[in-house]
């Protein structure tokens, strides 16, 4: 196979090889390590913008590949691609990385502690994040899976909370459990591939057309099958990340400990890896035991939907609230996949996106709180709209998104889901409909608390609103809400024919047309 393109590859490492020149930095220039790092999204930024234009959305197949052989007789292999799946999701990492550095910029020149191994960490992220959207290989997809893990390691443990020791361990021990699990799967698979075709190969491609055994006779044959054991492993690691409940307390103690800059990491685009391993390895390698356990998963998810709005309307820390609300949105996804509807799972990529828009908004202006404050107690605020105009603005945006107002980008995902799911599980669909409503009491409950009512601090008046890199950032998303709110096509549709032959294909592999 011949190399096609390098461009995915410039695309993965280039933040890596940034964060080898932030390395030789010379100490007399280490102040200007932030620019570096913008300097850095920036590129990447133009990088995926430049293969958005050069994705042609009219094929359904992978593009782009670059193939490179790695050690072939153990079936490892360097394989890149792009299909309008992972398309979207690059998009959303390559916008959110220089969204985050400006909004998280100190506003007056506070020195961070080992500033130069800070900004690295952030490159290092990208690079895992990118190459797990991009890898078409199950190793090279595990190891930038583990990738991930390192930088937000240090980024919590270091420049975290005081409790963050506490979930660093906590967010480390939830993820390397799953993640064990699905390294053994792979070497199975792996093994599997070479008794069948007299030579190992973890290629996506070559590993989705293995039909492994299911029997679906009664519950105890199912769970011995090889299929539906793989889809557990594979299903573990992946909704341990996403998080469903009951594997989601790892996430509030990591946002809440976590620098605002890793939050914004963490909600825009690490849970969304979770999700994405289910859209492509769990459920279109491992299709009938997916469907098997379909109910459980769609449970789950509207269980995650109503939980999370009820923790986040309990909570008087605005960090938290945030991070609860982001396990609430998340089981929106996991009602879309399991749905196996073709509208819902299209909905569910869709809010992948929207959601790493408004979450990475909305602890971002937790952020611009807590540096001004140095508080994220929701007592602690009020009346904040006459001094902080533009920041009352930006969240009041950041909230009609999170809510799924019609004309905001999170009506785009959550609309679909709801409606794909209610035309073939009507009772989950409208479970799920009350975490709208619950979604819209606490998150317009947190705004009236912060930016409306009496001020219950003498000492506000003196608060400065967003500085010129701060609306930048609240800009760019604002134009991402409204835009995809209201052109939905003009952001997705590259990922309609890809979308189209991949529920088509799934539907078929598990033999029904009820949810065409």
């Amino acid at each position: 196979m011949e190399t096609t393109s390098t461009l995915l590859t410039w695309i993965i490492f280039t933040p890596l090889i940034f964060s080898f020149i932030a390395l030789l930095f010379p100490t007399a220039f280490e102040g200007k390590l932030r620019t570096l790092t913008l300097i850095q999204t920036l590129i990447s930024a133009l990088l995926a913008t430049v293969m958005y234009f050069q994705f042609d959305g009219s094929l359904a197949t992978a593009q782009m590949q670059h193939f490179m052989s790695w050690l072939p007789d153990w079936g490892l292999n360097y394989i890149v691609s792009i299909d309008g799946i992972s398309l979207p999701l690059v998009m959303l990492t390559a916008y959110v990385a220089p969204v985050a550095i400006l909004g998280t910029w100190p506003s007056h020149g506070v020195e961070l502690k080992k500033e130069k191994f800070f900004v690295m960490m952030l490159m290092f992220l990208q690079t895992g994040m990118y190459g797990t959207f991009l890898a078409s290989d199950l190793f090279l997809f595990y190891f930038f899976w583990e990738v991930v893990l390192i930088p937000m390691f240090f980024l919590i443990g270091i420049w975290g909370g005081k409790e963050r020791i506490y979930a660093t361990v906590k967010f480390f021990l939830y993820t390397m459990v799953g993640s064990l699990l699905m390294l053994v799967a792979i070497f199975y698979m792996v093994k599997t591939s070479a008794d069948l075709n007299g030579i190992a190969s973890a290629s996506f491609s070559n590993l989705s057309k293995i039909p492994f055994a299911f029997d679906n006779r009664s519950l105890l044959l199912a769970l011995q099958s090889p299929q539906v054991l793989l889809f557990l492993a594979f299903a573990l690691a992946f909704v341990i990340k996403v998080p469903m409940v009951p594997f989601h307390t790892w996430l509030p103690d990591a946002h809440v400990q976590a620098p605002t800059v890793g939050s914004v990491f963490l909600a825009a685009v690490l849970l969304k890896l979770g999700t994405y391993g289910l859209m492509r390895i769990a459920i279109p390698f491992f299709p009938q035991a997916a469907y098997y356990f379909r109910e459980f998963f769609i449970l789950m998810g509207v269980i995650g939907i109503i939980y999370g709005a009820f923790c986040a309307l309990a909570q008087t820390d605005f960090k938290k609230l945030v991070a609860y609300s982001s396990v609430s949105h998340m089981g929106y996804i996991m009602l879309g996949l399991f749905s196996f509807q073709k509208v819902a799972m299209a909905g569910s990529l869709y809010q992948m996106i929207n959601h790493g828009i408004s979450a990475g908004g909305l602890f971002l202006i937790v952020g611009f709180l807590y540096e001004r404050l140095h508080t994220r107690n929701l007592s602690d605020f009020g009346g904040l709209s006459k001094t902080v105009p533009l920041m009352a603005i930006g969240f009041m945006i950041m909230t009609l998104s999170s809510v799924a107002l019609p004309g905001s980008n999170g009506f785009v995902g959550e609309f679909p889901i709801l409606l794909g799911a209610f035309q073939v599980e009507p009772m989950y669909a409208l479970f799920a409909g009350t975490g709208v409503i619950l979604g819209a009491v606490y998150a317009l409950k947190a705004y009236q608390l912060v930016m409306l009512g009496p001020a219950t601090r003498t000492d506000l008046d003196h608060l400065h609103d967003l500085n010129l890199k701060e609306i930048t950032a609240m800009i760019v998303l604002t134009l991402f809400v409204f835009g995809i709110g209201f052109f939905p096509k003009t952001f997705f549709g590259k990922s309609d024919s890809s979308l189209n032959v991949y529920t088509s294909t799934i539907l078929e592999k598990v033999g029904t047309n009820e949810y065409q």
